[in-house]
């Protein structure tokens, strides 16, 4: 005897995730929920999202924190993640729950997510072809891990310490570390 697993249509996804108390991401047909962030998450988004909101002011670019979600269509599957942050640069990204086109893509690291970000988010995430930068924010230290896509067409990791700046080629923006874990540590 098998068990089967009760595949949901993108519609029914988007019917369901409209009304849900928590949020879920989609990933073939599935849904997993997403846990609650914690108070450095929380800081860490915060911190970013005020230092990348003024420096793209009156570009074409538009950053979304926690609630928007990007889809990345695979030839087996739709899949819909929330990123913590993301920024689309595309004019015609404008569907109203998802994005499509993302330039960056920010997720803050905890122990309940960071082998998916790590591994299944990344390499999906990076069959975007918008898709420059990914950048993993640790929470519980001081240490980032930027994934940029070069000129060929292949991806290099950099990992930032604590006496580093986070330069991101995608939007024209450098950060300090001190910057980005403003009352963390």
């Amino acid at each position: 005897m098998h068990s089967s697993v009760n595949l949901l249509t993108v519609e029914e996804y988007f019917k369901l995730e409209q009304n849900a108390e928590i949020r879920h991401e989609y990933v073939a047909g599935q849904i997993f929920a997403m846990a609650g962030a914690s108070e450095e998450h929380n800081l860490i988004v915060t911190n970013f999202i005020s230092l990348l909101r003024p420096h793209l002011r009156g570009s074409s670019c538009r950053a979304f924190v926690s609630d928007m979600k990007v889809k990345v269509k695979l030839p087996t599957a739709d899949i819909f993640y929330y990123p913590d942050l993301l920024v689309t640069c595309d004019p015609n990204d404008s569907a109203k729950y998802f994005k499509t086109s993302p330039k960056l893509i920010v997720e803050v690291l905890s122990e309940s997510t960071a082998t998916t970000d790590r591994r299944e988010k990344r390499i999906n995430y990076q069959t975007l072809e918008s898709l420059e930068e990914y950048v993993l924010i640790a929470q519980d230290e001081m240490k980032v891990e930027v994934y940029r896509r070069d000129n060929q067409d292949n991806w290099t990791v950099e990992t930032l310490g604590k006496s580093d700046n986070l330069h991101l080629t995608s939007v024209g923006l450098s950060l300090t570390m001190a910057n980005l874990y403003e009352d963390v540590f």
